[in-house]
This record gives structure tokens, sequence and C-alpha cells, in this order.
């Protein structure tokens, strides 16, 4: 089993094996903020604050293994496994001290908590008017980004996050993510098509698939050096970017339109993916003026 699922299950097990489902976020996100040995779950601004998408997928993959239950407000522990035997002794520390630090608080104790102590995580939400002041409300104004000038952005999903990379997004101020992969299709959870456009619009950004853009996956094998890479650019150059001309119009007029648009494919290096040659090719249309930044 993976530590982080160990985590929450550590955490349900010294609250009675019972939590609601919004102290399960707010608590996994405080638990979070401590300088642990063994990283878990990263966090987004989400519609009620700290969320996880990959804590709520493990929620969700503990239960078809019948290890947690569900119910509309709730996860439950079923299982009589002591998972705080099976974390280090720090954690064990940290998830214990949870139990007697955060007894008797409610799911609007730890939103309280979490919107003052961490004001980034409240910029999104549906419900902040309920929790801070008029003064705290208008403070949330500095934790986003108001750039707003227009930028072509390109960006890799390799070696981080579903949430890494959607705050990547968020403090870069883009509007529109526009999807370049022939195939939308992902072994990384969060990054499959449908996943990665709730996510996105989830968080205020827009998401456009434009496959045909894209190169076919039987090009991409057998990439084992940097020229290898670059032969395959050559040929994408070469043959797939004279062919694509409309939808690079299509992607300069949601950057005019938007002003800060990002194109997302696997690779963590630009120099290793065809998102870096079709900016490059936007770039070549006359009334491109803008920049490129790679993040």
């Amino acid at each position: 089993m993976y530590y982080r699922r160990k985590i929450v299950l550590s955490l349900l097990q010294v609250f009675n094996n019972e939590l609601d489902k919004i102290k399960v976020q707010k608590l996994l996100f405080l638990y979070s903020r401590y300088k642990t040995k063994k990283k878990t779950y990263d966090f987004v601004p989400y519609k009620l604050g700290c969320f996880s998408f990959q804590a709520n997928a493990d929620l969700n993959t503990l239960k078809k293994y019948g290890i947690v239950s569900e119910t509309s407000k709730t996860w439950k522990k079923l299982d009589e496994t002591n998972y705080l035997t099976q974390i280090d002794k720090e954690d064990k520390k940290i998830i214990s001290d949870f139990s007697v630090i955060y007894k008797g608080k409610t799911s609007d104790d730890l939103i309280d908590l979490t919107y003052k102590r961490y004001p980034y995580y409240a910029i999104n939400s549906t419900i902040a008017y309920k929790y801070l002041s008029n003064e705290e409300l208008k403070n949330l104004d500095n934790f986003r980004s108001s750039e707003d000038e227009i930028v072509l952005f390109t960006i890799g999903y390799e070696g981080i996050s579903l949430e890494h990379y959607l705050n990547k997004l968020i403090k870069n101020n883009i509007k529109i993510l526009c999807d370049v992969r022939r195939n939308a299709l992902s072994m990384k959870y969060g990054f499959s098509k449908n996943q990665l456009q709730n996510a996105c619009e989830g968080v205020g950004i827009k998401y456009f698939h434009i496959p045909e853009v894209g190169i076919n996956s039987d090009k991409r094998q057998e990439l084992d050096s940097q020229s290898d890479y670059d032969n395959l650019f050559h040929d994408y150059v070469l043959n797939s970017i004279p062919q694509t001309t409309n939808y690079q119009k299509e992607i300069l007029d949601l950057l005019k339109y938007n002003k800060r648009i990002a194109l997302t494919c696997f690779e963590a290096d630009n120099c290793q993916c065809h998102r870096t040659h079709l900016a490059e090719a936007i770039s070549h249309f006359k009334e491109f003026k803008y920049k490129i930044e790679h993040l």
C-alpha cells in the first residue's frame, strides 16, 4: 500500500475511524505543512479551499477494496489494521497530536483556520465570505496573480503531481490550457483528458484538447537520446506543422483574446517535446508580437 494512503487511514483511525469529508481534506492539508521525510499530498485552492484530487482518488480506491466506506458526508475506516504502527515515528506523533489538537473541531472551525492561516488556498473559494472579514476578503487579491501581459506558455507534467501542475498554472494567471497531445491519455493520475479538464475547470481554467497538432504515438517509439528527439521534431516541423496552420491560428486567436494560455504535453524538458516547435510555429504568424515562456 502507498505510504500516503497509510497516512489517510491513520488519520481516520485516531478520530474513531470516521471523519467528515471536509475535515479529512483540511487535516491532511495541515499535516502536509509539516516537513516530514516522506511526501504525501499537494493541494490546490478549490471551491471549498484547500483540496487534494489525489487524496480524494486514494479514498475512492480504498473504498473499492473495502478498506473504507463512504456516506454523503463522511469517510469511515472499516478494517481493523493499526496503520499508526506502519508509519514513521515522526508522522505517528503528528497524527496522534492532531487527535488532541483538533478534537472537537468542526468542519467550519477547520475551514476558518485554513482560510486565515493560508489565504492563498481561499482564493477560489465560493464560501470565503462566510469566514473572512471584508478586509480579509480584499487581502485575497494579494494572493491572486494579476499578471496580464500576453504570453504563450508551455508546460509539461512529467515528474509533478496534478496539484503542483495546477498551482503553476494558477500562479501564472493562465486562463486557457491547450492540450496538444495526439492522445490525451495518461497512466499518471489526473492527466487523462476528462480528469484534467475537470480539475482545470474546478480552479477556473478553461481546457481545450487540440489533438490535430500532436504527434502520433507510433512515431514516439525508441526515443533514447536528444538526437532521436531532434530527428522526430525535424519530421514534425517539415511534415506536420505546414498541415496544421488552421489549428495554430486557432491557438493564436485564443491567445489574443485570453492573453495568457499554455500548451501542454508530457515531457518536463521542453527540448524533448513538440510543444516547443508548435509554439515557435505560432510565433511566425505576422500578428504574433508576444512572449513565449516555458514553465
